[in-house]
C-alpha cells in the first residue's frame, strides 16, 4: 500500500524513465548525473568548476574513472571544456541539451507532484 507522499515519487520516477526511454542514447549513469547535477548546480550559481574540481571528486570515483565520464558527458553533447583565463585549465559549461535536460526533469517534478 502506497502513501500519497511514495506515490508522487513513484510517479516521477515513471516520468523520469519515459523521458530516458525518448532519449535512449543519452540514458546517464549514477556517476554522469552526479557529474552534471554538480555542473548544472555550479552553473546555476554562477560559479566556474573546472575539469580538475571535478575528477577530485574522489566518492564518486577515481580520477580516471571520473574523467572518462566526462569525457562521455561531453560526447552526448551535455556539456563544453572550455579553457579559462589561465589557458592552462578547463572550465566545464552546461550545454544547452544539458539545460533543457534539466528542465525536462523539473516538468516531470511539477507533473508527479500535481495532485488530480
Amino acid at each position: 500500500m502506497s502513501t500519497a507522499k511514495s506515490a508522487c515519487y513513484i510517479r516521477f520516477l515513471n516520468l523520469i524513465d519515459v523521458l530516458d526511454r525518448i532519449n535512449p542514447g543519452k540514458k546517464l549513469d549514477s556517476t554522469e548525473e552526479k557529474l552534471l547535477d554538480k555542473i548544472i548546480l555550479s552553473f546555476h550559481a554562477k560559479q566556474a568548476i573546472l575539469v580538475g574540481d571535478l575528477i577530485c571528486m574522489s566518492e564518486l570515483g577515481s580520477q580516471a574513472t571520473l574523467h572518462g565520464r566526462l569525457k562521455n558527458l561531453s560526447a552526448m553533447g551535455y556539456i563544453q571544456m572550455a579553457a579559462n583565463e589561465d589557458g592552462r585549465k578547463k572550465e566545464v559549461v552546461p550545454t544547452k541539451a544539458a539545460i533543457k535536460r534539466y528542465e525536462e526533469i523539473s516538468k516531470c517534478l511539477e507533473k508527479a507532484v500535481k495532485v488530480n
